[in-house]
């Protein structure tokens, strides 16, 4: 991350067996680490099922009443019947950030032809960015890499930084 201030994030995994207690989540506690490494403060991290409305309470509590800087969820990004990040995520946003999600599927086609299956779009609340990622903890670490190094730049260009975008690079 650049040198500014550790910006907060949530984790949301987002999985009906998981919410039931019928499977463990990796890729939440995966991306955890990962993010943690990175310099985010994890505020946040909770399961729910595919089901939407459970999915926009979580992110418009922690974009609307706790400033988190990050939201990243994990799962329903699929082509599964229940799989509804996009669309739960989607009204949430102010802007989209089509970008976002063709770098992530763009890494991850060169390591499967299934990654064209991803829908996960990214976008901004207020002065938050949301980000779908897969369910698998493998697809979700590996989506989450392609798109680290310009989280931080990205975060401060939301909250209104100022520096050119080159003078922030590095």
């Amino acid at each position: 991350m650049t040198s500014e201030p550790p910006y907060s994030c949530a984790i949301l995994t987002v999985s009906d067996k998981g919410s039931r207690g019928e499977r463990q989540d990796t890729s939440g506690p995966g991306l955890k680490k990962i993010l943690i490494e990175q310099g985010f403060e994890v505020r946040a991290y909770q399961i729910v099922p595919d089901q939407m409305e459970m999915i926009q309470e979580a992110m418009r509590r922690w974009v609307d009443d706790e400033g988190i800087d990050l939201i990243v969820s994990t799962g329903g990004t699929g082509v599964s019947p229940s799989d509804v990040t996009p669309e739960a995520t989607r009204p949430l946003l102010d802007r989209e950030i089509p970008g976002i999600g063709e770098a992530m599927r763009q890494a991850s086609m060169l390591k499967t032809a299934n990654a064209m299956l991803s829908r996960g779009i990214a976008g901004t609340r207020k002065a938050s960015l949301i980000i779908n990622l897969p369910g698998s903890e493998k697809a979700a670490r590996e989506n989450i890499a392609a798109v680290l190094p310009t989280l931080a730049h990205a975060i401060y260009k939301i909250k209104g930084g100022m520096k050119d975008c080159g003078a922030t690079q590095g």
